[in-house]
């Protein structure tokens, strides 16, 4: 759970990264902080289904990862749309994958019972 937590605070940092990289108009900076926020995101989400928990009986640490993720979903993209048009293809990729690792957490704790 903490190995989550500190993922996705790592995640974060590397949107901030991409986006100063950004500004100075590094683009190979910006395509590394990407592969960098999609590495800590597989890994928030990995470490949590490692735990072998229900997230819907136990929710500790999957909400947070939850909100984190939508958060940062939210972040790129408003970062991608600040790109110029020709850049932002560099964020599509990473944008999806976040999408997806959110909206599987999502599912999982909102997931009823099985039958």
């Amino acid at each position: 759970g903490k190995r989550s937590k500190l993922a996705l605070a790592n995640a974060a940092v590397a949107l901030k990264a991409a986006r100063a990289a950004y500004a100075q108009g590094d683009s190979d900076k910006v395509a590394a902080a990407a592969a960098e926020i999609e590495q800590s995101v597989d890994l928030a989400y990995d470490s949590l289904m490692k735990t072998g928990k229900n997230p819907r009986n136990s929710p500790r640490w999957f909400k947070p990862a939850e909100i984190s993720t939508r958060d940062l979903s939210r972040k790129l993209d408003t970062f991608q749309r600040d790109m110029d048009f020709a850049d932002r293809p560099l964020l599509d990729k990473v944008k999806a994958r976040v999408q997806q690792v959110h909206d599987e957490l999502l599912l999982g704790l909102m997931e009823g019972k099985r039958k």
